[in-house]
């Protein structure tokens, strides 16, 4: 019901009462407020605003398939365009240095799967598109005859599978949803049974700065008042530059507010004019014109992007790390290790 009038609305947009006009002058018949078809998964609520009768399906990847109660959801804003956001999680080489530049192979436990990130940290890479988008497998030397596999996808329109933990149970998404041209909604999406992430060192204390979950301004009414972190452009990120010279790269504490000190300082829109692409960004390029070609097909041809009607196209993709022999095809290690994977809804039935 509107305060001002007094008019109301069912939830299709029908007017149903106009009290403030006299019975003889109502004319509600005529008068409809716009309405969306809305539904919820996951914790989210989904809007379509398109022009179908029918609205598509809701996305499928398989993080947002685990049970409510096995999830973990998280929002966040960055102050940029969505895609130079959505890009540092298809670049795997920056972790070594942006977010553990200060970390040595002497500080992480012989076992853990990820401490290779640190004897060799200029990987290789393999990348390919994909029915969903893109993927790509960055790898190091492992132990001998053995190589290092991250592997992460890029699926349409703006979700990104990355690399943060064994491909055997590393169950996670994140949408990179643009707010406008210059500012971002971050969801992330994680199953609570995966393996935690590096975050201590062998001795069991805190890697310095390296928190997962960043804290966030109380939320207020304005368009951009939502989940804006606490460290931010308007501070300087909260940079500690005794931290930098001594125990960080950065002197930034937080992986999100990391990453957003160097996507929101490249400008509210990068300018791609200005790049030096490296051998390191072959999945930004090879995801770039993956966008572009879907963007030009659907103008010209009314081509509709990969997902839209199959939203399960990309329910069986997954990121995460692996060790494969230094022979056997990228791929082949890939889909080995996804037979051996857990799957969260396998887990829950077997219980």
């Amino acid at each position: 019901r509107c305060v001002y009038h007094g008019w109301k609305y069912d939830v299709a947009g029908n007017c149903l009462e106009m009290p403030n006009l006299p019975a003889d002058q109502d004319f509600r018949e005529k008068v409809k407020a716009k309405a969306y078809k809305v539904a919820e998964r996951g914790g989210l609520v989904y809007v379509y605003m398109g022009a179908r009768d029918v609205a598509p399906p809701l996305p499928a990847l398989e993080a947002m398939l685990c049970p409510t109660e096995e999830t973990n959801l998280w929002a966040r804003q960055r102050e940029c365009n969505w895609l130079q956001a959505l890009e540092g999680d298809i670049d795997t080489s920056h972790f070594s240095f942006l977010h553990g530049g200060k970390v040595t192979i002497d500080d992480i436990d012989p076992d853990h799967l990820e401490r290779f990130q640190f004897t060799d940290r200029a990987p290789r890479y393999h990348a390919r598109p994909t029915d969903w988008g893109t993927m790509y497998a960055a790898y190091r030397p492992a132990q001998p005859g053995h190589l290092y596999y991250r592997f992460a996808h890029f699926v349409f329109p703006f979700w990104t599978l990355f690399p943060n933990g064994p491909l055997t149970d590393n169950v996670l998404a994140q949408g990179w949803v643009p707010m406008d041209d210059t500012h971002t909604m971050v969801f992330t999406f994680s199953w609570t049974r995966k393996t935690p992430v590096l975050q201590l060192n062998k001795r069991g204390e805190p890697l310095p700065l390296l928190d997962r979950v960043s804290p966030t301004l109380p939320n207020s009414t304005d368009w951009f008042g939502r989940w804006r972190p606490v460290a931010n452009r308007t501070n300087d990120y909260l940079i500690d530059r005794e931290a930098q010279r001594t125990i960080s790269y950065t002197g930034i504490a937080g992986v999100f507010p990391q990453d957003s000190a160097v996507t929101e300082s490249m400008g509210d829109i990068s300018d791609r004019t200005l790049e030096n692409l490296a051998p390191s960004d072959r999945m930004i390029v090879m995801t770039r014109r993956r966008l572009m070609d879907a963007a030009q097909a659907l103008k010209d041809k009314g081509t509709v992007p990969p997902g839209v009607d199959d939203p399960g196209i990309a329910s069986g993709a997954r990121s995460g790390d692996l060790i494969a022999p230094e022979g056997q095809p990228w791929l082949e290690a890939y889909e080995e290790t996804m037979g051996q994977a857990l799957h969260p809804l396998m887990a829950l039935a077997a219980e």
